[in-house]
């Protein structure tokens, strides 16, 4: 009789001991002692740049140095992480921060802490004081006028044990665009002979990658020169004409759909106008139909733009011949457009 009470006392007593041990294993995370490990707390943050006209991830081939902000769910400042090594080049690179649990905001970018950076955060304790802003140098000196790849992106997320997972998305603010000119008739067009600029006022971002007003700039070419087509133009009882077409690339910030920039070449010689179009016009003529996107989406996801020009050569004038334009390989009539 009195081995059975022990028994069932036994078996009593080690389920009460394993519901302990339990209720220990379950509050180690929230409870730190002196011979137990704090669990891990906070969250693990991939990064993606799709939001371009492929829709594949181009982050790790693209972003070479890395700024995140870290801020609580009132806005304040919390911390600075910094990436500037090769694992960003890794698909399945991930940040991992401990965190106190609570929900952040993060706001990352791409670009910022590289030493040819081209753009400066002006860091706030509050995360809508935020403002990022185009290098004065780079509109000036020519080995400036390359603008250094810049993106942002933001995520807002809870921490969570064992780290919470999230992704933050982030968008290209830089564009390079390409101009070429070309003669109808055939022969060399010298880029010397020719300035280009683009004028614009998109110098200052917002907390939320919104640009925010200041004063036109004037963006000029970071590099122009000649190249051959490996074609000439065959006129009958006429030797053949070989093209050299002249072209030059400028490289500006973010462009937005309700902003009017515009893009002029002069004839250096007599700074007479060549070309004046309004630029945004031009670029959104070779969205295709094929994709569900607005302009803002369109202008935001391209970034690399080719614009070839033909010229007529009327008494030794160069004058643009307003009937059809490249872009981006596309051909598009252009009569109907507002200048």
């Amino acid at each position: 009789m009195q081995s059975n009470k022990r028994n069932r006392f036994s078996r009593f007593a080690g389920r009460v001991l394993v519901a302990l041990l339990a209720a220990v294993a379950l509050s180690s995370c929230e409870r730190i002692f002196e011979d137990l490990d704090p669990c891990l707390h906070g969250v693990s943050l991939r990064f993606v740049y799709d939001y371009n006209m492929e829709y594949a991830n181009a982050f790790p081939n693209q972003v070479d140095c890395l700024t995140l902000y870290i801020y609580d769910e009132n806005d304040d400042y919390v911390d600075t992480k910094i990436v500037t090594g090769t694992e960003l080049q890794d698909e399945n690179y991930r940040m991992k921060l401990d965190l106190p649990d609570g929900k952040y905001h993060f706001v990352a970018y791409g670009g910022i802490a590289c030493e040819k950076s081209s753009f400066t955060v002006n860091t706030s304790t509050k995360r809508t004081e935020l403002k990022t802003r185009l290098n004065a140098d780079c509109l000036s000196l020519p080995e400036r006028k390359l603008l250094h790849d810049m993106f942002w992106g933001e995520l807002t997320m809870e921490t969570a044990e064992s780290y919470n997972e999230g992704t933050v998305k982030m968008m290209k603010n830089t564009n390079g665009i390409r101009i070429v000119l070309q003669q109808v008739a055939g022969g060399i067009v010298n880029a010397e002979d020719f300035d280009f600029e683009i004028t614009d006022d998109n110098t200052l971002f917002d907390y939320d990658n919104d640009l925010l007003p200041v004063t036109d700039v004037t963006y000029t070419p970071w590099v122009k020169g000649q190249a051959r087509t490996g074609a000439s133009v065959i006129v009958p009882g006429v030797a053949p004409e070989p093209i050299e077409v002249a072209y030059a690339e400028l490289s500006v910030p973010r462009l937005m759909a309700r902003n009017s920039p515009r893009l002029v070449v002069k004839r250096h010689a007599d700074k007479a106008t060549v070309i004046d179009i309004p630029l945004n016009k031009y670029l959104l003529l070779m969205q295709s139909d094929r994709y569900d996107m607005g302009d803002q989406e369109y202008l935001d996801r391209e970034s690399r733009w080719t614009l070839f020009f033909f010229l007529k050569n009327n008494d030794g004038n160069d004058s643009w011949l307003n009937t059809c334009i490249v872009v981006n390989d596309w051909v598009v009539r252009i009569n109907d457009v507002e200048l």
